[in-house]
């Protein structure tokens, strides 16, 4: 963000010099020679193109979780796509992989989908419940058939959106589902994947032996193979703030869900400047909008989220 900051000074300071070089060739213009013009003429040349093109502030890298088009991706995934790419997102994250395709297109096929629309195919949302021993060997094979078609794709990132209530009801339950996220994470690093976890409220409101859920789960948790993925939103709906988080547990939230009871900013109960301003120890890479409810079309709510994104210190 800092950068970006610096970016702009620097750009505007540049215009301002191209204005004051412009203003002090029409105060001189009868005064010269032909070659003086012509070099003059120049340099004021080279300082516009400089200004427009080489220190053009960059735009904001945001993308779309999408499931906040859920329906439309189930009824026409691949117009709905044209439409997320237009509204001038940068990337997607998929909420919709089943039996090693994405949205029922093969992964090169799905990719292929999204970069014609200028989109990056970066991560996905998939996952399977913690298994016993009898069935181990059989979910760690699916893993690998995930693992691979997310591979074939391109993606940077696979998280895992849920716990089942083994998760939440003991400790040792908890650290069934560690246990697990590390031997997937193990797998998907092989495979040059980030594995993560998303939460919803529930990880900070439930408490095993004196501690959040959350915490057992950062603190026990291998980082090398498990990442985090913060929802914004529902962190604090749990009552927790991020900044506490970036703060103690710094640089293992790769990934930011940015979200708000519907369309962001329509609550007026985020504070997403702050947040954001708070986010230099987070470890965060990534920004995605998510948008679970609506006020309007989801598409539309889609669409002001970015606009609103656009406005914010991200």
């Amino acid at each position: 963000m800092l950068g970006r900051v610096n970016l702009v000074q620097a750009a505007k300071g540049l215009f301002n010099l191209n204005y004051y070089l412009n203003k002090f060739i029409m105060m001189n213009i009868k005064k010269w020679s032909f070659t003086t013009l012509f070099f003059v003429g120049v340099l004021a040349v080279v300082f516009q193109s400089f200004t427009l093109l080489n220190f053009k502030p960059k735009d904001k890298f945001v993308g779309l979780q999408l499931y906040s088009v859920r329906d439309e991706m189930k009824k026409d995934p691949q117009a709905t796509v044209v439409k997320v790419g237009e509204m001038g997102y940068d990337f997607v994250e998929a909420a919709g992989f089943n039996d090693g395709k994405f949205y029922g297109m093969d992964p090169l096929v799905f990719k292929k989908l999204c970069e014609d629309n200028g989109l990056q195919f970066l991560g996905s949302h998939t996952g399977q419940n913690v298994p016993d021993e009898t069935n181990w060997d059989k979910t760690m094979a699916w893993w690998d058939m995930a693992i691979d078609a997310h591979a074939a794709a391109g993606v940077k990132w696979i998280v895992q959106p849920w716990m089942s209530q083994e998760g939440y009801t003991s400790l040792d339950g908890l650290k069934r589902y560690i246990k697990y996220f590390n031997a997937v994470g193990e797998k998907c690093k092989a495979k040059g994947i980030e594995f993560g976890y998303h939460n919803h409220d529930k990880e900070f409101t439930t408490v095993l032996e004196g501690k959040p859920v959350y915490d057992w789960m950062l603190e026990l948790s291998n980082p090398d193979n498990v990442m985090f993925q913060l929802d914004l939103y529902w962190i604090t709906q749990g009552g927790k703030t991020p900044a506490d988080y970036f703060n103690k547990y710094p640089g293992r939230f790769m990934l930011w869900h940015i979200k708000d009871a519907k369309e962001l900013g329509a609550s007026g109960e985020m504070d997403f400047n702050a947040i954001f301003a708070s986010g230099e120890k987070s470890g965060m890479q990534y920004g995605i909008v998510e948008v679970e409810e609506y006020d309007f079309e989801p598409l539309v709510s889609c669409k002001k989220s970015l606009e609103f994104m656009n406005t914010t210190n991200f």
